[in-house]
């Protein structure tokens, strides 16, 4: 009620709407906005662990000779497991050879980069009796993968490959750089199946725990960067093998990307004459990279369950002898390292040729060396 001779104010609608308009509580906007950012945030971050998640797994393997997969091209056998492994054979008639290897491929390759087989020369085959045998090494070529893969899984799959093609009690082994490197798998195995082994400028594992850390960490950082990182990741974090080779960010394995690089000027030389698997390039990793290629980093850098450089002599009487061959200027298998392994173990026959790299045995003439040391005793190194 108004004071006697006041004149009655006025009050605005709007006025009057804002003084009978309730506060809500919380604050208004800012409140809404404190309320939505952690939803905003939590969804972002399950966001980023999908795509993180999808990031790092690898595509569904192209097995060979299912729907949708590669044609079957090679002959193959049927494993203890399932798998199967495809092969190659090279030389004599397996029922009239004097003298039967098995040869393992390496990084990159597949039954068909039998380089022993492919250099050796006609006369020697011939009259020595030779037979070699090349297959595809699980997740290359046609063989299938095998998830489990690990240094001793290979090693019988190389002893059921001989059983099941009826090499006999006991063959002769030769295994090409990451093929090398699967060679100590069958010395440490199948040592009774072996009548010899040579292991040809072999991969190193930079872990195993013999080496001096000195003499690793001097060869490791050898390496381009980029390699550093692959191997590193490779051993640490097998996990992220695909994903580190195969992001844009950051430059992948050297031997994945095939830079050439990678090989020494005798290499570059030997490479210029004899173009690497030219023909069948798209066979080699058909099935996919990393049951192919990211595997074979993560079992040849991974933790083993062996240190080669513990192994024992499996001829202690002289019934068969193992050889090792390296080249000076071979930038993927460090000579300083291959050097130590021979220091210790007294009984391999170690061979080092100067001027050679990591294609030594394209080299004119060298198979034949190879060859002849290992099933004559010649060494003409």
């Amino acid at each position: 009620m108004a004071a006697p001779g006041a004149s009655p104010r006025k009050i605005s609608a709007a006025s009057a709407r804002a003084h009978t308009r309730k506060s809500r509580p919380g604050g208004g906007s800012s409140a809404i906005s404190s309320g939505i950012l952690p939803k905003v945030l939590v969804v972002a971050f399950v966001g980023l662990l999908a795509w993180t998640y999808k990031a790092i797994q690898p595509p569904e393997p192209k097995i060979v000779g299912t729907p949708g997969g590669p044609p079957i091209t090679a002959p193959r056998i049927k494993l203890r497991d399932g798998r199967h492994l495809a092969y190659k054979e090279h030389g004599m008639p397996r029922d009239l050879a004097k003298y039967k290897i098995v040869f393992v491929h390496g990084f990159h390759s597949c039954r068909h980069d039998a380089v022993i087989a492919d250099k050796l020369s006609p006369e020697l085959f011939e009259e020595l009796g030779i037979y070699v045998l090349s297959f595809d090494r699980p997740g290359y070529g046609e063989s299938d993968p095998d998830p489990k893969r690990t240094p001793e899984t290979i090693a019988l799959d190389i002893e059921e490959l001989a059983d099941q093609l009826g090499l006999g009690s006991r063959f002769f082994v030769i295994g090409y750089s990451m093929g090398g490197q699967i060679v100590w798998g069958c010395l440490k195995y199948i040592p009774h199946r072996l009548a010899g082994a040579a292991l040809i400028v072999p991969v190193v594992n930079y872990w195993w725990h013999a080496f001096p850390s000195n003499l690793t960490t001097e060869a490791y950082y050898q390496q381009f960067p980029q390699d550093q990182w692959a191997v590193r990741i490779a051993h640490y974090a097998p996990w992220l093998t695909y994903w580190w080779n195969t992001q844009k960010w950051f430059p992948p394995s050297s031997a994945i990307a095939r830079n050439p690089k990678i090989f020494s000027p005798a290499d570059q030389a030997i490479l210029a004459k004899s173009p690497l698997n030219r023909e069948y390039y798209v066979q080699i990793r058909q099935q996919g990279d990393y049951v192919s290629l990211h595997h074979d980093l993560m079992v040849g850098f991974g933790a083993w369950e062996f240190d080669p450089m513990d192994l024992e002599n499996p001829f202690p009487n002289g019934e068969g002898s193992v050889h090792l061959w390296q080249g000076v200027d071979d930038y993927l298998s460090p000579v300083i390292l291959q050097r130590y392994i021979a220091q210790r173990l007294p009984w391999i026959e170690y061979h080092e040729l100067a001027g050679m790299g990591h294609t030594l045995p394209m080299a004119e003439g060298v198979s034949d060396q190879i060859v002849k040391a290992l099933l004559l005793g010649k060494n003409e190194s």
